[in-house]
């Protein structure tokens, strides 16, 4: 039974830090990749496979929120203008300059980052209430003033940057379709959990939540609370831009009214239903915030295909129509439902369901 705590023993260090620590854990990845990067590519519609890009990116969107708010305790409502960041600057870079995508994409991610540390520094004298102003302030400079007024009219574009078919290549490869956006999503995901599960296992990381849980504490044990706030603002800003950057692949110009306050808002949302400092409570939240409102319009048109249902519920199709305000309310209430009946979020459930298969028939 090597797929229960009791039947795993560790000789080595090395094997207790391991990221599959049993057989068993070794079959359900594999069979998780051969599903991500085989299965779903190979046989799943170009309607699911633009879904699951859009899952991606809220990942990686919603990746820097976690860490601030989840990992070091900074509260953040607006992370879409480090997005706006990353995705202007790699645009800028290949149209004026010529850069490759790759390279502008990392770039952007800098930029996103040291962006957002000069938002992070008023985080060294303020916290909470005044903090969230701050960072709110970070959304209505970047994309309401500099973007709109200013960056977008570089080159005489007009408000919109349209990116051209072709311009986003890595190396021979030319991303134009969305099973090309897909496989670079899935890449870019992988890498970005990656490397912030390794920094939360490292002294950056410890130190990261020792602040979250008493910033004066970890002072008086010797942590520089400034310099790693102000690196969690880095980091974040880092993922957001990389998000940013790769977003861009599936538009076919890029506007400031796709990093607008309400996404702000929603990947906050995304990291509260999923669960507050956890890496599952991103993915979780991701694939909860995108598949429920994709599954409910599924739902309105279904029914709207029914005379029976149109004639018990005549305001069907107008839901339909009005869908986006629809999707906002349903948001609200999810975000009121999870914060009264599972505060810890998806996250939490999923523990507790695995510790329950674990130990099962002694679960109790």
């Amino acid at each position: 039974m090597g797929y229960r705590p009791c039947g795993v023993y560790h000789q080595y260090y090395s094997q207790d830090h391991a990221w599959w620590q049993t057989k068993f854990v070794w079959g359900k990845m594999t069979l998780l990749f051969i599903t991500i990067f085989y299965l779903i590519p190979q046989f799943a519609g170009m309607y699911l496979i633009s879904v699951a890009n859009v899952v991606g990116y809220t990942i990686l969107a919603a990746m820097g929120v976690q860490l601030l708010i989840g990992y070091c305790g900074q509260i953040t409502l607006g992370h879409a203008a480090f997005l706006a960041v990353g995705a202007y600057t790699c645009t800028l870079l290949m149209l004026q300059l010529h850069i490759p995508f790759l390279i502008a994409m990392i770039i952007g991610g800098l930029v996103g980052g040291l962006w957002c540390v000069l938002f992070g520094l008023p985080s060294a004298r303020v916290k909470g209430f005044y903090l969230i102003m701050t960072t709110m302030a970070a959304q209505f400079i970047t994309v309401e003033f500099f973007i709109t007024q200013y960056i977008s009219q570089i080159g005489g574009r007009g408000v919109a940057f349209s990116i051209p078919p072709g311009t986003i290549k890595i190396g021979p490869w030319v991303i134009k379709t969305d099973r090309d956006v897909y496989y670079l999503m899935v890449i870019l995901v992988v890498l970005c959990t990656l490397a912030m599960a390794n920094l939360l296992r490292s002294k950056v990381g410890r130190a990261w939540i020792a602040i979250r849980d008493n910033d004066i504490a970890a002072e008086t044990m010797g942590v520089n609370i400034v310099l790693y706030k102000l690196l969690a603002f880095f980091v974040a800003g880092f993922f957001g831009g990389i998000a940013g950057a790769f977003w861009i692949t599936s538009l076919a110009a890029v506007s400031p009214e796709h990093f607008h306050f309400g996404w702000s808002l929603w990947l906050v949302g995304v990291i509260l239903i999923g669960g507050v400092g956890s890496i599952y409570g991103t993915i979780f939240g991701s694939l909860f915030m995108t598949l429920i409102p994709e599954g409910l319009k599924f739902l309105i048109f279904f029914l709207t295909q029914s005379p029976f249902f149109v004639n018990l519920m005549p305001f069907l199709p107008h839901l339909l129509e009005k869908f986006l305000y629809v999707k906002e309310a349903a948001f609200g209430l999810a975000i009121a439902f999870f914060l009264i009946y599972e505060p810890n979020g998806l996250s939490y459930r999923w523990w507790q369901i695995k510790n329950y298969f674990n130990l099962w028939p002694f679960s109790y």
